[in-house]
């Protein structure tokens, strides 16, 4: 009999339960006696070895389904050489775990910290395959992570949403989207929906343009403006600091609850303007999966089992030019695919008008 461990790491997204029916759709056709083990919880059931055996039965019915039939929680890659409050050695764990159970492969859905931990386990010794989730679709070498185009659907709806209001107030709404170091999620929704000025972590910017850019809309006759802006997002100014130059001048300024809270602060003081704040938050992640998500987590979870048959281990599937390739786990773990400022959907989007708080 073949056992396949398979577990679901990190942050949630709608197509992890998409992704999981399509290995597992797959290596049941593949193979005629295989068992597929899933961990609860991400790599903490790994570690303490919480595990069930799972029915085929349970990956019926859950292509539309959002959220982990497996559950999910966040094991930061740092700390897992560090020992548990019992003095357990985490990655001597899992191993025990992997070992103990007889496993030929693990297969790991998860982010960057995830494909960080899942090479570690790579050059440990064991079989691993990876699949790339993120909402943030931040994953080095794939053109493309599962969850990314759900979450854009459900924040350009809410940008849709404020649209409406936006305009029968004469206000302007500031949308926070989420995204603390990377801006693909901004980007996309904030051009899908509309917005007038889209603020990213990886362009800085000048509270004198943003205020520059509200004006001249306000003497073109538009009543109304919307900011989409990620949680990252951070003025040219922040930017020049350190780390601790940067939390000191936080904490002996103005508390604000998020980036966005404070732009609209400051929109107000400059400008007069009555400003409002909308953070859709956790919804990004939740629902149901997107048809162009389903199809790309039945692709995505197809070439993983075929990896497995054919022992070609140490690897994450990846999407390239709408192909599914394999990328070895240690050329994406620890790399960040991060919003090129001078890419070409940047300066499309520059054309139309649409401000990004730079120039």
């Amino acid at each position: 009999m073949m056992r396949i461990g398979m577990l679901t790491s990190g942050g949630d997204c709608q197509s992890l339960n998409a992704t999981m029916r399509g290995v597992a759709k797959a290596l049941y056709r593949m193979f005629d006696d295989v068992e597929i083990i899933g961990f609860e919880d991400g790599y903490k059931g790994l570690i303490y070895a919480d595990y069930r055996i799972m029915d085929r039965r349970e990956f019926s019915g859950i292509l539309t389904k959002g959220g982990t039939i497996l559950g999910t929680s966040r094991q930061p890659f740092k700390q897992m050489r560090i020992p548990d409050e019992n003095g357990l050695d985490k990655v001597e764990a899992m191993k025990h775990t992997y070992r103990k159970l007889k496993l030929e492969c693990l297969v790991v859905l998860g982010g960057n910290g995830s494909q960080k931990t899942a090479n570690l386990l790579r050059e440990e010794g064991l079989n691993v395959v990876s699949l790339p989730k993120t909402i943030d679709n931040d994953l080095w070498g794939t053109d493309v992570t599962f969850g990314f185009q759900s979450a854009i659907n459900v924040a350009t709806n809410a940008i849709d949403c404020i649209h409406t209001t936006a305009a029968s107030h004469g206000r302007v709404f500031i949308v926070e989207v989420m995204g603390h170091k990377v801006g693909w999620l901004t980007l996309y929704a904030g051009i899908a929906g509309g917005a007038d000025i889209i603020l990213l972590p990886e362009i800085p910017y000048d509270m004198n343009v943003i205020v520059k850019a509200l004006q001249m809309r306000n003497k073109q006759g538009k009543r109304f403006s919307i900011l989409a802006v990620a949680e990252g997002a951070i003025s040219k100014e922040d930017a020049l600091l350190t780390k601790k130059e940067l939390k000191e001048k936080k904490k002996n300024g103005p508390v604000y609850p998020s980036v966005a809270y404070e732009i609209g602060a400051q929109i107000t003081e400059r400008t007069g303007q009555e400003v409002r704040v909308t953070v859709p938050g956790h919804m990004q992640r939740g629902g149901e999966p997107c048809p162009y998500d389903r199809v790309l987590s039945t692709r995505l979870g197809a070439e993983a089992a075929l990896l497995i048959k054919n022992k070609d281990y140490g690897n994450m599937v990846a999407v390239k030019n709408n192909e599914i390739v394999k990328i070895p786990l240690q050329e994406i773990a620890g790399k960040l695919k991060t919003v090129d400022p001078d890419c070409s959907l940047v300066k499309e989007a520059k054309m139309i008008g649409i401000s990004f708080g730079d120039e």
